[in-house]
């Protein structure tokens, strides 16, 4: 079911229209509630109670604009609340779960030789950790940029923060990415 047909059916009242949009969009906030959260049961959490707000908050919802924009920003907004509200500082030294290990598939290449996987998979790795020791608003422009494909406009709608904040936040992430991965991005350019 296309999401404007779901969307109109769930203002008419009718509840079990939010079912092809939890079809559709569950995975993909899930994985970034995860970035941002880096706790899988709270990352669903946070994904299940946006769904609850898209149902509450249906009818703030302005048909003519893409409805996956203004779905995320809730899911974004929630995990970074979250991160905040929690504090949680990852250990770097953590073993990477089911959730981890697909993001890193993310950043893959689709089909990487044999010989390469192992190192591939270090380097993902290595990236991921990386992005878990940003803060929880790094993450989340991360996460919206690389993740979700966002332009920096959507993001600044999304976040509701001005267009120099999105890029700042952005600079500073990459920058400290940059330096965590930098023995990895090396050793690639030799």
């Amino acid at each position: 079911m296309e999401d404007r047909i779901a969307i109109s059916r769930l203002k008419q009242g009718q509840l079990s229209a939010v079912e092809p949009l939890v079809k559709r969009y569950q995975v993909q906030a899930v994985h970034a509630a995860y970035a941002i959260l880096q706790d899988k049961a709270t990352a669903e959490d946070v994904t299940q109670t946006a769904f609850v707000k898209v149902v509450e908050r249906i009818h703030q919802f302005d048909e003519s604009r893409p409805f996956a924009p203004w779905f995320f920003r809730i899911v974004v907004n929630d995990a970074v609340k979250t991160a905040k509200r929690k504090k949680r500082n990852v250990s770097l030294d953590e073993q990477p779960d089911e959730m981890t290990t697909h993001l890193a598939a993310l950043l893959a290449d689709p089909a990487p030789q044999p010989e390469q996987w192992l190192e591939e998979k270090q380097v993902r790795e290595h990236i991921l950790k990386a992005i878990r020791s940003l803060p929880p608003e790094q993450r989340a422009v991360i996460v919206m940029r690389y993740f979700l494909e966002m332009s920096e406009a959507d993001m600044v709608s999304e976040m509701d923060r001005p267009l120099s904040t999105i890029k700042w936040w952005l600079r500073d992430a990459r920058k400290r990415l940059r330096n965590l991965i930098g023995p990895y991005h090396a050793e690639d350019e030799s």
